[in-house]
């Protein structure tokens, strides 16, 4: 798969099918929709295209209502690249971009630009200037100019039609598991391992800190089972995503992992590590001293290693 930023008029020689829309989370109805695209582009001879954006347009917007990401760039290539697509292409959006009519997104874009036969949209999809655009406009477009539009129905799981509003929602509840049956995957957050106040060593259970993203949408405060992936191999553990109210006067949320097959190494300071919630085994809670909270600790890395032993 090539990744493409702001495609030009001689970037594609060729006819394309393009998959449509933000595809944010990249979760099980977005992959139903690039699964279709990549399908059909291979039965009709045509390059397989993902034309999204290098930030999430309700950002640039500055909705109101929006305020985190499911996904990075990074992992949406790193999701995509094994699926059999042709092209990745991330579009600058700007405030003269979002002023682009419909009809002109179709001219200058999709007919230009990306030299579309085929465009495979969800059925919320809109575009152009105060999304003016459907999908059902897209389709009479696509007899005018004579490429061809497929329309993805909603995937609904237990009656809830997937999408990435829901799935933030329910990331930021802390339900994970509802989340991992939504998104098709683990949630996760990757980061660097910076150095913090080693407060978890000294209580015995020496952590691995990151401070993720802050566009990220980032789990409830509490205490997670996790598996986190540490040079390249995956490692059992426990999360905690909070403020540590018992030994901290801070209001600032950190992401700390203790690992429960090896001991903390402090080669890993610099180094990425991608964090998979799995489940949450408690909310955040201020302990009426250490000793109590070491207690607890200790409760929750036996938990955790009940609910791993499973797959032993």
């Amino acid at each position: 798969m090539q990744v493409i930023y702001n495609i030009q008029s001689d970037t594609f020689n060729s006819n394309t099918g393009v998959g449509l829309g933000n595809f944010d989370g990249l979760h099980i109805g977005h992959m139903a929709l690039i699964n279709t695209l990549i399908s059909e582009c291979k039965l009709n001879g045509l390059s397989s295209v993902v034309y999204t954006f290098e930030r999430h347009t309700h950002f640039m917007l500055g909705k109101k209502s929006f305020s985190s990401i499911i996904t990075t760039n990074k992992q949406k290539s790193k999701i995509l690249s094994s699926t059999g697509l042709d092209y990745l292409c991330y579009q600058y959006f700007d405030e003269e971009y979002s002023k682009m009519s419909p009809d002109d997104f179709i001219e200058k874009i999709l007919i230009n630009k990306l030299k579309i036969k085929l465009a495979v949209v969800g059925f919320n999809y809109r575009f152009g200037h105060m999304g003016k655009g459907d999908a059902e406009y897209l389709k009479k477009c696509g007899e005018k100019f004579g490429f061809r539009v497929i329309v993805i129905p909603p995937v609904r799981i237990k009656n809830e039609i997937v999408s990435s509003t829901l799935i933030r929602e329910y990331i930021k509840k802390g339900k994970m598991d509802r989340v991992f049956h939504l998104l098709g995957r683990h949630f996760s957050l990757c980061g660097t391992v910076v150095s913090g106040k080693k407060l978890g060593r000294t209580l015995g259970f020496p952590t691995a800190n990151i401070t993720a993203d802050p566009e990220m949408c980032v789990p409830a405060r509490g205490v997670y089972i996790t598996k986190t992936k540490v040079k390249g191999v995956w490692v059992n553990g426990i999360t905690n995503v909070g403020v540590a109210p018992t030994i901290r006067n801070e209001n600032l949320i950190s992401i700390e992992t203790h690992f429960l097959e090896r001991d903390f190494d402090e080669e890993l300071y610099g180094q990425p590590i991608e964090v998979c919630f799995v489940s949450k085994l408690r909310g955040e809670k201020k302990f009426e001293n250490v000793e109590a909270l070491k207690k607890q600790v200790k409760e929750d890395i036996v938990k955790a290693r009940k609910f791993w032993d499973i797959f032993n």
